[in-house]
């Protein structure tokens, strides 16, 4: 099978902010493919550290193929790299507190989960109705589109996919049911509310997006990620979160504002950075990113 084609979004954005230092200690509690990890282990040096966690284990061993290749590239000058297969919500149980320089989370679906129909993340090819980032355990999405009840489902795509259609598509999919793979509930979506006047995604990308959202739980474990950080970094260490929809940015925007009001951080970004043109062009999926940094006190 030929490997995913993987774009990290705002690279060189995430290296200033990162600042990393050589013989430091960092963690990249989304690793992905290892793109972001490679360039942070190139300025690591042989003295450094990076500590990479992912709960997707196909992802994980990519990644560890991504950075065996770098070893035998850099060789004296590969700093040490620990991976950790599990969610970043329990970096915090891996991670000696005050320990770290710098940790990056980049909050995105990853190109394997989007382009590998089998994981069923996407409406773009046809798969099964999984969505799973942890295919080891867990509900899938073919679970809660059968089984929630009418308003549940309304509920969860309010509120995780900010579709004011909620109900209109939570009754289509009850009366579609067994739904079972990622064309079907496109189909059944798009017939439940057709895109509208202006509307530039596709009318089943809110539901896809609410479903994966709930299955994952991606908002429970992006607070408790805030929760922790602080404290496992030293003074001065960076904190860099890259997030992708509206929720995700304001859990992170909060948590700072909270931080810099208690003295913990001093937030280096004003405004979410965003990518530069020439990136949203080579791209696309960078458009939607949003990059807040902030310095442990």
């Amino acid at each position: 099978m030929e490997k995913p084609q993987h774009v990290p979004v705002l690279t060189n954005e995430v290296l200033e902010y990162l600042n990393v230092r050589p013989g430091g200690v960092y963690v990249d509690a989304t690793v992905g493919l290892g793109g972001h990890s490679s360039e942070i282990a190139k300025r690591l040096g042989g003295k450094g550290r990076l500590i990479c966690f992912d709960r997707d284990p196909e992802a994980m061993e990519l990644a560890k193929a991504r950075l065996a290749g770098l070893r035998s590239e850099l060789g004296e000058a590969m700093p040490e790299v620990v991976f950790e297969p599990m969610a970043f919500s329990e970096a915090a149980s891996r991670i000696e507190l005050g320990s770290l320089e710098g940790l990056l989370a980049d909050f995105g679906v990853s190109s394997l989960q989007l382009d590998e129909a089998h994981r069923g993340f996407s409406f773009r090819t046809d798969g099964p109705l999984d969505m799973r980032m942890d295919t080891r355990s867990g509900e899938t999405a073919e679970q809660v589109v059968n089984q929630a009840d009418e308003n549940e489902l309304a509920d969860l795509i309010y509120e995780f996919g900010e579709e004011r259609r909620s109900r209109r598509i939570a009754r289509a999919i009850v009366r579609a049911r067994p739904i079972q793979t990622t064309a079907e509930l496109a189909r059944v979506v798009s017939a439940a509310a057709p895109t509208m006047k202006g509307d530039k995604i596709h009318p089943a990308t809110r539901t896809f997006q609410a479903i994966r959202i709930r299955v994952n739980d991606e908002l429970g474990e992006i607070q408790s990620l805030l929760k922790s950080a602080g404290s496992l970094l030293k003074p001065g260490g960076r904190l860099v979160l890259i997030s992708f929809h509206s929720l995700e940015d304001r859990l992170v925007k909060d948590a700072f504002r909270d931080g810099a009001r208690d003295g913990m951080y001093e937030v280096l970004t004003k405004k979410p950075v965003v990518a530069e043109e020439q990136e949203s062009l080579r791209n696309p999926r960078s458009r939607s990113a949003k990059l807040r940094a902030a310095r442990k006190i």
